[in-house]
C-alpha cells in the first residue's frame, strides 16, 4: 500500500479539497493508494471569512501548530501532495525543507500571482517567486488547466495536466426540475468569485423586460439587477445537484486577466454534467470546455442578451446541448476518467523515493 499525505490549504467546505483530493480517496484505496488529508485552514476558517467576520488569531495559531505536528509524522508516508500551499507567507525554500518527502504539487488557480499581484503584492520581493520554488522543487505537478500546465513546464518538467472533474454518477441529470414558466439563469459558487455577476447586471435587466427571469444564486450574494427575480441559496454538497437540474441554462461570467486565465471553468462542468447548456466568457479554461455543441460565449453586454434570448426560445436547442454537454464531462471531466491518470502519477513519484 502507497501511502500519501494530502497536504490541502483549505477544509472540505473549499471545492479545491472536495475535488482535487478528497473524491479520489475511495477510488485510490482501491488501486493500491492510501490518501490521508490533513487541512491548514479548516472549514471553520472559510466560514469566518465567507461571512466577512474577524477570523480569532487563537484559531490561525493553532491551525499553524497542527500543521506542524502534521508535518512530524510525514516519516510514515511515502510521500506527499502539497495543495496550493503549505503555509501562508512562507518563503517556498521553507516549504520545501518541512515537506522533507517526494510530493507532487497540486494547483488550480494562478497561485504563481498571490505575491506579485493585488491584495498582497507588498510581499513581492520576499515572496514572489514562492511558488516557482516551489513547482521547480516537486517531484511532480498536477494542474488544472492548461494555461498552469504551460506555466509550470518551465519550471519542472513533470507536470501533467488533471483537469477538477466531477464525478458522473453523482452528477445526474434531472430534465422534468425545469418544467417552468419562467427562465432560470444559474450561477453557483463562493462569494470570492461573486464579482463576476456584475457582467450580467445590464443583460439580465434588459432580458427581464422582455420575460419572466429568474437568477438562481447558489452559495454567493446577487448584485442588484432591476427587472429581475433573484433567489439565493446557501450552498450544500447535499443539494447543489438538485438545485443546478432547475436551470435552464449555467452562466460562468469571468474578465479577462491573467489570475481568470488560470481557472478551471468548473462551474461549467458542474452545469454540463447535469446536461444544463451554458454561457460562457470566452476566458481560459472556458475554451476548453464549452464548444458549439453544448453552451454560446459572450464578450459583452449585447453579446449575453442574445445568447440569453437564444437560448429562451429554443427549448429543444437547450436540451440538445445540454446532452451533447454530458457526454463531453463523461469523456473528459469525470472521475472515472481522471482517476487512473491521478492514479499512475502517484505510483510513478512513489518509485522515485
Amino acid at each position: 500500500m502507497i501511502k500519501v499525505l494530502g497536504l490541502a490549504l483549505y477544509g472540505p467546505l473549499a471545492a479545491s479539497h472536495r475535488y482535487r483530493l478528497s473524491q479520489y480517496v475511495i477510488g485510490l484505496e482501491k488501486v493500491g493508494i492510501q490518501l490521508e488529508i490533513y487541512s491548514l485552514l479548516g472549514d471553520e476558517y472559510l466560514k469566518w471569512r465567507f461571512s466577512g467576520g474577524k477570523i480569532p488569531i487563537s484559531n490561525l495559531l493553532l491551525s499553524g501548530l497542527n500543521r506542524f505536528i502534521e508535518l512530524s509524522q510525514i516519516y510514515k508516508y511515502d510521500l506527499a501532495i502539497l495543495q496550493c500551499e503549505l503555509f501562508p507567507f512562507a518563503p517556498g525554500f521553507l516549504e520545501k525543507a518541512f515537506i522533507r518527502k517526494p510530493y507532487i504539487y497540486d494547483f488550480d488557480d494562478a497561485f504563481y500571482l498571490k505575491y506579485r499581484t493585488g491584495r498582497y503584492a507588498s510581499a513581492k520581493k520576499l515572496l514572489g517567486n514562492k511558488f516557482d520554488r516551489v513547482i521547480s522543487g516537486s517531484t511532480s505537478i498536477t494542474a488544472g488547466n492548461h494555461q498552469l500546465v504551460e506555466y509550470a513546464s518551465k519550471l519542472n518538467i513533470d507536470t501533467n495536466y488533471l483537469p477538477t472533474v466531477v464525478d458522473t454518477e453523482k452528477y445526474i441529470p434531472n430534465i422534468k426540475s425545469r418544467n417552468s414558466s419562467v427562465f432560470n439563469v444559474g450561477w453557483i459558487g463562493s462569494p470570492s468569485t461573486s464579482i463576476y455577476l456584475n457582467e450580467l447586471i445590464e443583460p439580465l435587466s434588459k432580458l427581464a423586460m422582455e420575460c419572466s427571469v429568474r437568477l438562481i444564486i447558489i452559495g454567493a450574494k446577487a448584485p442588484i439587477i432591476p427587472n429581475i427575480e433573484v433567489v439565493e441559496i446557501k450552498w450544500s454538497e447535499a443539494t447543489e445537484v438538485d438545485l443546478i437540474n432547475t436551470f435552464d441554462v449555467g452562466v460562468m461570467p469571468l474578465i479577462d486577466t491573467e489570475w481568470e486565465r488560470g481557472k478551471c471553468a468548473f462551474k461549467l462542468i458542474q452545469y454540463l454534467a447535469c446536461s444544463v447548456p451554458v454561457i460562457a466568457s470566452p476566458v481560459g479554461a472556458n475554451k476548453d470546455v464549452v464548444n458549439e455543441s453544448c453552451g454560446l460565449f459572450a464578450s459583452n453586454s449585447n453579446e449575453w442578451l442574445e445568447a440569453f434570448r437564444i437560448l429562451r426560445d429554443n427549448q429543444n436547442l437547450r436540451y440538445e446541448m445540454g446532452s451533447a454537454g454530458r457526454e463531453i464531462i463523461i469523456r473528459n471531466y469525470s472521475l472515472e476518467m481522471n482517476l487512473p491518470i491521478f492514479s499512475e502519477i502517484i505510483k510513478k513519484v512513489s518509485y522515485k523515493k
